[in-house]
């Protein structure tokens, strides 16, 4: 059974950072990607960062490039997500997300299969 636990949310300041972490567990492939997006009320969803297991690829929405970094750790089977210089506008609802064996690396979330409950991210001074 497939599980992924979001952990690491909470309130920061302005410019203040955060990091975000997914555990994930019961992949029967060591082939994945996870995607981290997140959501604004009244907004569609949107990838923030991806990164894929078997080749280190990773992507960045580019309003967070050079502030957020998204790493992996094998062993423990978690994907973090750095976020610095956060911004009060940004939206405050973070998901992560896989997908087993992509035949292509997407951003499009309807393309994912497994999703972590939410997590808030408020930015607040």
């Amino acid at each position: 059974q497939v599980q992924l636990v979001e952990s690491g949310g909470g309130l920061v300041e302005p410019g203040g950072s955060l990091t975000l972490s997914c555990a994930h567990s019961g992949f029967a492939l060591d082939f994945y990607v996870i995607g981290w997006f997140r959501q604004a009320p009244g907004k569609e969803r949107e990838m923030v960062s991806r990164l894929a297991s078997s080749d280190g690829s990773i992507y960045y929405l580019d309003s967070v490039k050079g502030r957020f970094t998204i790493s992996r750790d094998g062993v423990k089977n978690r994907v973090y997500l750095q976020l610095n210089k956060l911004r009060s506008e940004e939206p405050d609802v973070y998901y992560c997300a896989a997908r087993i064996a992509p035949e292509r690396y997407y951003s499009d979330d309807s393309k994912y299969d497994y999703w972590s409950r939410e997590t808030e991210v408020t930015v607040s001074s």
